[in-house]
């Protein structure tokens, strides 16, 4: 049983039938064509997305996977503001691409490779106004944020964080970025978890679940912003490419079939409470956190969680651990809570063996 879910990729869980048609169909007619010419899936897609994407989230760059997505965000701040400062979170992981890598907190992802990353980049600490204001000024191209810590250890801002975010890069002309590579896709209860604080972004990065296991990403953005870019500018040769557009629209055609939204926020509030049991059982848990289907248990030591994790492996399920000692669950979407159930117990008898 799969809590991993590809890290937040498998979203309908592994080859669902409604992927797995759109796939085939598609790659038996048509799978890549340069992308010098229209491509009729990727304007489909592109619709779809205008649909359920924040207010002002328009028109869309296609791309392969979310650094990818991170990377066009970047370059589209940097053109469409002509300056050269980016604004970054502590705790963020943004991708391991040189760009994207730039605006990544952890120092041993980034200092091995320090030569190739942008310069002009300032972090402050996540959920937290009064830096952000002082960071963001005249040369500040960008603020990206994560609404959601993932990676980071599933850290949720204070629910103050976002809406002032968003009013002080207005009030500074700043581009706000919001990454939602792995919140995205009604992960946390939300088609995105912007949406819990009501705040609509500049720019909006998408990735992993959109494909629900096929290699896309993509770059939203508000119209007045994307029209920036310029014939040349950025491109990618086998982003948007018909296979991996249809594939994307059958995903977002099933989790609308599904009412996941709504579902992924029941599953949620009964994931998180089972979650809440154990930590008034164990005195090794610190803390359970998160939103939707985006969940995490902090640990009492990295020792600890890897142990955990090494004794779901031995039970048939697959759990992560990331910022050191937080174990992460990112499941599938259509998960239901009788399974839900049957990791609690093998967390519960692993935690006992210990």
């Amino acid at each position: 049983m799969d809590f991993v879910g590809g890290i937040a990729v498998c979203a309908l869980g592994h080859c669902h039938p409604s992927v797995v048609t759109a796939l085939r169909k598609q790659a038996s007619r048509l799978m890549h064509v340069s992308n010098l010419y229209y491509i009729q899936q990727q304007a489909e897609l592109a619709n779809l997305l205008a649909e359920i994407c924040p207010e002002g989230i328009e028109k869309f760059f296609f791309c392969n996977s979310g650094t990818e997505a991170v990377e066009a965000s970047l370059k589209l701040a940097l053109k469409h503001s002509k300056r050269s400062k980016i604004v970054a979170a502590e705790g963020s992981f943004h991708g391991r691409t040189a760009g994207s890598l730039s605006v990544t907190w952890e120092k041993a992802y980034r200092e091995p490779f320090s030569p190739l990353l942008f310069k002009n980049v300032e972090f402050v600490p996540f959920g937290q106004i009064a830096p952000l204001e002082k960071a963001l000024d005249e040369q500040t191209a960008a603020l990206i944020l994560e609404p959601i810590q993932a990676e980071g250890g599933v850290r949720v801002p204070p629910d103050d964080y976002l809406p002032a975010a968003r009013r002080i890069c207005r009030e500074k002309n700043v581009l706000l970025i919001l990454d939602e590579v792995q919140t995205g896709m009604c992960r946390t209860g939300r088609w995105f978890a912007c949406e819990h604080w009501k705040v609509s972004p500049d720019e909006l990065t998408m990735a992993k679940a959109l494909g629900g296991g096929f290699p896309i990403g993509c770059l939203g953005a508000r119209k007045e912003v994307m029209d920036s870019f310029q014939p040349g500018d950025h491109a990618s040769t086998f982003g948007g490419n018909p296979l991996a557009c249809e594939v994307a629209k059958a995903v977002i055609k099933t989790m609308r079939k599904l009412r996941l939204p709504q579902k992924v926020t029941r599953t949620g509030k009964y994931f998180k409470r089972r979650l809440e049991e154990l930590k008034e059982k164990f005195g090794t848990i610190h803390d359970v956190r998160g939103l939707g289907l985006l969940l995490g248990m902090e640990m009492e030591s990295k020792e600890i969680a890897e142990k955990v994790v090494e004794g779901c492996l031995k039970k048939g399920y697959l759990i992560n651990r990331t910022a050191e000692k937080v174990l992460r669950f990112v499941p599938p979407l259509i998960i239901e809570e009788k399974h839900i159930d049957g990791l609690i117990l093998a967390l519960e008898e692993t935690l006992k063996g210990l």
